[in-house]
């Protein structure tokens, strides 16, 4: 890569934006973290940078190229509690737009990533909110949703990413790739992953996947997805293999032990993160743009849900066919992909799902409730997990 851009990377998390970048060639210079556990991380794993607290105490940001950062979604996702942007978390959007009008005609670039469901939460009024922002400062925007599949990791996890500039145009960076999304899998003979803490109003079934790794769940619980083996055995993946899906190198988050011994912990700073290929992928996009070819794209009138991907030309926005699959890189299936040995799930969760299941309305794959019923049986038998 020609270009070397510094970044300031907000709301770092454990780093997946900072070490994204840092994969495409570009430099972090400052970040700000203020969860405990995941300052402990981003710490060990990024001792060159200084790393600041509190987003709404910082006075300026240095001269960087980027200013990028995941901004809370607690109120934007569907697990979350969807109180919109200007929510309690979410609304410390606000301190980045702050931030950056402090920098005079800098960032060149700044770069967001939240949940897909910010697109039609309040019918739309989140996602108009931000671009509102961005063009009120002076920004020309583009966004798109991007599967983390599209880089052979086997996780289904959607996220927005928005990019804007005053001087450069983003289409050039976001629209630059565009592959075909592939046809569903064939569930037959592949491990499929579902929520076990669900199972009334969703299941986040994944076939040759897991679901997104979330930081909590609709009963609150920061914890691993279930795994339906090929052989129908109910699994959870182990914790080095989360950090794993998210592109991160096993055991990454060890840090975070200093703050707290619970794994659960550890499950939430992994589940908040950003996906290390998907900033890799933008980062080295960053360095080399191209046009793109958007003359006949629709105008949309924002006035309901927004699209998975849109742009705003200077005077309207118009609505990208790009696909969530910028990529395709080769696909590593979900059972050679898990490395370390996963757990059964456990009896008290497998009755705990089941019970969910028995009083909701929703359809199961076929022979899913069956298969953990076996499991919770086997479960049941010390004999059969006795060391």
């Amino acid at each position: 890569m020609s270009v070397r851009l510094t970044t300031a990377g907000l709301f770092a998390g454990i780093g997946g934006i900072e070490l994204g970048l840092e994969r495409a060639g570009h430099s972090t210079v400052f970040a700000s973290e203020i969860e405990p556990g995941a300052r402990a991380v981003f710490g060990a794993r990024f001792p060159h940078v200084p790393l600041a607290g509190d987003i709404r105490e910082i006075e300026e940001l240095p001269a960087v190229d980027i200013v990028a950062g995941g901004f809370p979604c607690q109120d934007l996702s569907q697990a979350g509690r969807t109180a919109g942007i200007t929510g309690r978390n979410s609304g410390l959007v606000d301190e980045v737009f702050r931030l950056v009008a402090r920098m005079g005609r800098g960032p060149t670039w700044l770069l967001l990533e939240n949940v897909p469901f910010m697109l039609q939460l309040g019918r739309g009024g989140a996602m108009g909110y931000v671009t509102y922002r961005l063009e009120e400062a002076g920004f020309r925007w583009a966004y798109r949703v991007i599967d983390n599949r599209a880089f052979g990791l086997p996780q289904r996890r959607l996220r927005v990413i928005i990019l804007a500039s005053r001087s450069e145009d983003p289409t050039e960076v976001l629209f630059h790739d565009n592959e075909v999304e592939p046809d569903p899998a064939d569930p037959e003979g592949v491990a499929c992953g579902f929520y076990w803490t669900e199972g009334i109003r969703g299941l986040g079934w994944a076939v040759d996947a897991v679901p997104t790794l979330k930081g909590g769940s609709t009963i609150g619980i920061p914890s691993a997805p279930a795994i339906r083996m090929p052989d129908g055995s109910i699994v959870t993946p182990a914790l080095q293999d989360a950090e794993r899906l998210q592109g991160f190198d096993a055991d990454w988050t060890e840090p975070a032990l200093r703050e707290t011994p619970r794994v659960g912990h550890r499950w939430k700073l992994v589940g908040n993160a950003v996906s290390v290929p998907m900033a890799t992928w933008v980062g080295r996009r960053l360095g080399d743009p191209r046009p793109y070819a958007g003359g006949h794209d629709e105008r949309f009138l924002r006035n309901g849900a927004w699209p998975r991907a849109a742009w705003n030309d200077g005077s309207d926005v118009r609505v990208s066919r790009v696909s969530s699959w910028p990529v395709r890189q080769p696909y590593r299936h979900l059972v050679e992909f898990l490395r370390f040995e996963p757990n059964p799930l456990s009896a008290r969760a497998a009755q705990g799902f089941l019970n969910r299941a028995a009083r909701s309305s929703l359809r199961f794959p076929p022979g899913l409730l069956d298969d953990v019923r076996v499991h919770l049986e086997s479960m049941r038998e010390p004999s059969l997990f006795a060391a």
